[in-house]
């Protein structure tokens, strides 16, 4: 290689092998191998043609890299496939083992429609096991994310809620509602906490502590508890939320504890201050004998068939179901005379003499509107992501209704309860239903008394009637006319966000902690249905981690990062 000295400054990389300059490590090896290997085949060519042959073999060796990065590759998008497949199984609430059918499925499809890329989808791991193992690092990317998010809290609430399982384990479900400087809101499933043994106050405080010490949340930042308003979560003394707000306080002194009865579950409660006890029943009594005996709801969808009626069916009532009792009670009223006449030709209307009662049937035709009026209500309180102060507004406009239908009503006017308006009996007896009304009206003023405690700080909107320290602020920000037109183009979190910290400092502060309330234990409720969905009777045998995974992979608004899990491999050996 002395005549290789000789070709003048060292270089590396393409131009040396087509300049002849001093050869890479990758060409010194092919050289070195051509002189020992290949001797006699190596002294017989000239400089140009040991170059090209190096040349040569060093994209043989790049032929191999890239062939090995291109499997690398394929295997990596296979796996993020198979992350991003196993979120759309719990996100679904589907069973684990249902991934081994999704990638027969795609794998028979491929054959059809792309034979060239069959052999990828068969890449793809979807067993049980892998899948389960997927649905847990995903559960952990998601819980590290939310981690992140909270390190920036100015303020976070909770929202807790318990109920058995089909394996009658107590199931305590913890929601948090976090809010930073930008007032961007984070609201999330916390944890969900399995309790074996008591379910008192004092066990449930060690879970949620445990839960907040585990997540590094800092109790001085906890601005609001919301449950649903059971014994074991609002008991006094050594209860739930005595001790908690009493921890807040030894952390923060100056902190105070907003606690809350769901908005939801307080105005459900406020139906049985209207004793229709007398209508309620006989009516959940027809619609049980016509849907829960076979024979009986088959001849009762041929009867509505054959009288061209306006509904194929009754509908079921259910009592954990917000809405189900006013529209069980609607159906029923259009289907009234279908139902009078179809009890005549079963010789059952013995049964249900209340449907020739004129004076039941106006007792039923003034529950089917009030009913309707709290369910367009009950409809308003729902979803997730609502504002407390939105939500408590709803419920006075209602009250304001109240007493707009008890004056109209005291005036035997039915405008708004068109149902009672037809009824010849309504007149005799609006008197009784004035009396209904505004004992609802009273449940209602004493039912939301813990919101009616922050009213003032829900509107920050009157100057007058705002907290001393705001009253200064609000003047100038209502006088600024670039903010009135903020306030009317803008979220109401993006409003505030582009308010002056240093100008609206207390206003910005009280905000904060009013839209970070929880109203309601609604995402609570809405778990619990995926929950019933997932641990079923065919399975009951799924974990309680498993359970808290799927729950939280199926309720996040976080996008895990699949490329970041992909990369990681799989460090288990998962099954194919």
């Amino acid at each position: 290689m002395a005549a290789g000295s000789r070709l003048g400054p060292r270089r590396t990389g393409l131009g040396s092998l087509l300049d002849g300059s001093h050869p890479t490590s990758t060409q010194e090896h092919g050289s070195a191998k051509l002189a020992t290997k290949h001797a006699n085949y190596a002294s017989k060519q000239s400089t140009q043609e040991r170059a090209a042959t190096a040349q040569r073999l060093a994209a043989n060796l790049q032929s191999q890299q890239n062939f090995f990065h291109r499997q690398t590759a394929i295997q990596e998008s296979s796996t993020k496939a198979s992350y991003l497949l196993a979120f759309k199984l719990a996100k679904a609430s589907k069973p684990f083992s249902e991934g081994e059918f999704l990638k027969e499925c795609m794998v028979e499809t491929a054959g059809l429609l792309c034979p060239e890329s069959k052999a990828k989808f068969e890449k793809i791991s979807l067993a049980r096991r892998t899948v389960t193992r997927r649905v847990e690092l995903i559960d952990e990317d998601i819980v590290s994310e939310l981690n992140k998010k909270a390190e920036s809290f100015k303020l976070y609430s909770l929202a807790l809620d318990e109920i058995n399982d089909i394996k009658v384990t107590a199931q305590l479900l913890i929601f948090i509602r976090g809010i930073n400087d930008s007032f961007e809101i984070t609201e999330e499933l916390l944890s969900m906490e399995s309790l074996k043994g008591k379910t008192q106050g004092e066990d449930l405080y060690e879970l949620v502590s445990a839960v907040i010490e585990r997540m590094k949340l800092p109790w001085s930042k906890l601005a609001n508890v919301t449950t649903d308003g059971s014994p074991n979560l609002t008991g006094k003394n050594i209860r739930l939320l005595k001790r908690i707000q009493d921890k807040v306080k030894e952390e923060n002194p100056d902190q105070d504890v907003i606690l809350l009865h769901c908005i939801i579950h307080q105005e459900s409660l406020c139906k049985s201050v209207l004793q229709l006890n007398h209508v309620v029943d006989p009516v959940v009594k027809l619609v049980n004998f016509i849907r829960a005996r076979g024979l009986n709801h088959r001849q009762f969808i041929t009867f509505l068939e054959e009288t061209n009626a306006d509904h194929q069916d009754l509908l079921y009532h259910s009592r954990v179901r917000w809405l189900s009792l006013g529209k069980v009670f609607q159906r029923v009223w259009e289907l009234k005379d279908e139902i009078r006449s179809f009890f005549n030709l079963m010789g059952k209307s013995e049964e249900f003499p209340e449907l020739s009662d004129t004076n039941w049937l106006c007792d039923f035709a003034f529950a089917v509107d009030i009913f309707s009026h709290m369910n367009e209500l009950n409809v308003k309180l729902q979803g997730k992501d609502q504002f407390a102060h939105d939500m408590y507004t709803n419920v006075r406009a209602f009250k304001s209704k109240l007493v707009l239908f008890s004056r109209q009503m005291s005036n035997k006017s039915f405008a708004h309860f068109p149902t009672l308006a037809v009824q010849k009996e309504a007149a005799r007896n609006a008197k009784k239903y004035c009396k209904s009304l505004d004992d609802l009206h009273r449940e209602f003023c004493c039912r939301f008394c813990d919101f009616e405690k922050i009213d003032k700080s829900l509107q920050l909107v009157s100057c007058e009637s705002a907290p001393q320290e705001l009253q200064l602020e609000l003047i100038d920000l209502q006088s600024d006319s670039i903010s009135k037109e903020k306030f009317k183009s803008l979220k109401l979190n993006d409003f505030y966000a582009s308010l002056n910290e240093t100008a609206f400092p207390n206003l910005l502060r009280t905000a904060q902690k009013m839209l970070v309330l929880f109203g309601s234990t609604y995402v609570c409720e809405q778990t619990f249905s995926v929950m019933k969905i997932n641990k079923a009777h065919h399975r009951s045998k799924l974990t309680d981690q498993h359970l808290r995974s799927v729950l939280r992979i199926a309720t996040t608004k976080l996008t895990p990062d699949f490329d970041a899990l992909a990369k990681k491999g799989d460090q288990q050996h998962c099954s194919h």
